[in-house]
């Protein structure tokens, strides 16, 4: 079932949620009767003749690498990858698929540091991305190309609502959670507010990138944050450890290791990630710019409290929780394809 929970004013509706196996490789068309038809996809490797490969520069001067899916509309929808990832992403590759296939033109890049763009690697850097999302978004509109959502993932949802209104006329919106919809059976726990994680852990912060820019520049109507982390401070003692703070101060840095590489936190990076209030970000968010919220009941990265938070103080938000999706959405692909898709499909 799907469960419809306005938190202000208290409204609640139900719906029918078709499930679906999960198999990697796969594109979501949304059918008629709202249902997903899932058919094979070529390997993202293999660029097709409608998927264009674009370098953007930043306002440092860096390359900023992306691919966008061509499907004959003029306006666009820009994803954006969370920490330590890339616009290959299985998350951001699955849920591209659905919108090209559904006649949505996408475009997915990196952030500098990461993948094929140039930069350095920075632990936090939310500034930076914010204003690496400006520059993609400045150059789609000097070529004619409309910018309408701005979807991102864990991090890089963060960096969506940081911008301040510059007189530009641009129909942008972002996804917001004024509404709590519970996918699968109905069952809605509301009593998580902590979740530490033992082991091998990844921090992905794409989701909210994207609202540090809805709140800042003002351009934007719509913004999707998926799986993003309202509450910055927490997830630091389980990956760096209790002394994090004094390791700073003493080494001016803690190196991590991973298996997927190593990497530096720096106090100054440190610095930024902790005076980051996303409630503040949240706050400065314009009422008229749509925001919608999608999260796993068994995210085991970013607790599913941090959802709800976020429906708490934006003003104009959608929240949808997906029952049994992990931070990856991992088996719930079309589950999270169908959620962005109709909300995406309203700003068109």
């Amino acid at each position: 079932m799907l469960i419809s929970l306005h938190i202000m004013p208290t409204n609640l509706s139900i719906q029918k949620s078709n499930r679906f196996s999960n198999s990697q490789g796969l594109a979501c068309s949304l059918s008629r009767n709202r249902s997903i038809k899932l058919q094979t996809i070529r390997a993202i490797s293999q660029i097709p003749a409608m998927q264009q490969k674009i370098t953007i520069l930043n306002n440092r001067g860096e390359k900023l690498v992306g691919v966008l899916h061509e499907s004959g509309s003029s306006k666009i929808v820009v994803l954006c990858h969370g920490f330590r990832s890339s616009k290959e992403n299985n998350t951001l590759v699955n849920l591209t698929a659905a919108l090209e296939n559904e006649g949505i033109s996408v475009f997915r890049f990196d952030f500098s540091g990461n993948g094929e763009s140039e930069g350095s690697f920075m632990y936090g850097n939310y500034s930076s991305e914010v204003e690496d999302l400006r520059a993609v978004i400045e150059y789609f509109k000097k070529v004619n190309r409309l910018t309408v959502a701005a979807i991102g993932h864990s991090k890089g949802i963060s960096n969506l609502c940081i911008i301040n209104w510059t007189n530009i006329h641009q129909e942008i919106k972002v996804a917001t959670v004024e509404e709590l919809v519970v996918s699968g059976p109905s069952t809605v726990r509301m009593g998580i507010t902590e979740l530490v994680v033992s082991g091998p852990s990844t921090v992905r912060m794409g989701g909210n990138v994207v609202l540090l820019y809805a709140s800042k520049y003002h351009d934007i109507g719509a913004v999707v944050n998926v799986s993003g982390r309202c509450d910055l401070e927490r997830g630091i003692k389980e990956r760096l450890g209790k002394d994090y703070l004094e390791r700073l101060e003493k080494d001016g840095f803690i190196e991590v290791k991973t298996k997927a590489g190593d990497y530096k936190v720096t106090e100054e990076s440190m610095r930024e990630r902790l005076s980051t209030s996303m409630h503040d970000v949240c706050h400065s968010i314009d009422v008229g710019c749509r925001v919608f919220t999608v999260h796993g009941s068994l995210d085991e990265i970013v607790p599913v409290g941090d959802a709800i938070e976020f429906s708490k103080i934006i003003p104009n938000h959608q929240l949808q929780i997906i029952d049994g999706a992990d931070h990856r959405f991992s088996s719930h692909e079309h589950e999270l394809a169908s959620a962005v898709f109709h909300f995406v499909k309203g700003c068109f």
